[in-house]
């Protein structure tokens, strides 16, 4: 499983971004795939952001995502989108998408740990300036 996150970049407090995550390969189009944004700031740790379930009837956010950032999925485009709306100066990290293979019922629950998570894309920058 190959993702290939892209739609960072610089941004003053306020604006918005959309961030991809475009998945490809042989195994993720044979599977179902929860799928998750994540990401790490400066000097921080790798934190949660958003979740969606691969049946996209359950979706989680963080307490700081919550009402600004929306998570969606088109799973015949094996695409996640991450929404952020005005954004924040903490919300400057590196995000990152996530695939946790699933079956059954836990394909119907969004996972917020990290390591529930099986394969990382590289990261994508995202810059707010005041």
């Amino acid at each position: 499983v190959q993702l290939q996150a892209s739609g960072g970049g610089s941004v003053q407090a306020g604006g918005s971004l959309r961030l991809s995550c475009a998945a490809s390969g042989r195994t993720f189009s044979n599977y179902n795939y929860n799928m998750g944004w994540f990401r790490r700031a400066p000097g921080k740790e790798r934190e949660f952001v958003a979740s969606i379930s691969w049946s996209g009837r359950s979706i989680y956010y963080a307490n700081s995502a919550k009402g600004r950032f929306t998570i969606s999925r088109d799973n015949a485009q094996n695409t996640v989108y991450l929404q952020m709306n005005s954004l924040k100066l903490e919300d400057t990290a590196v995000y990152y998408c996530a695939a946790d293979g699933c079956s059954g019922y836990l394909c119907y629950v969004a996972p917020v740990n990290i390591n529930e998570y099986d394969y990382w894309g590289q990261g994508t920058q995202v810059t707010v300036s005041s």
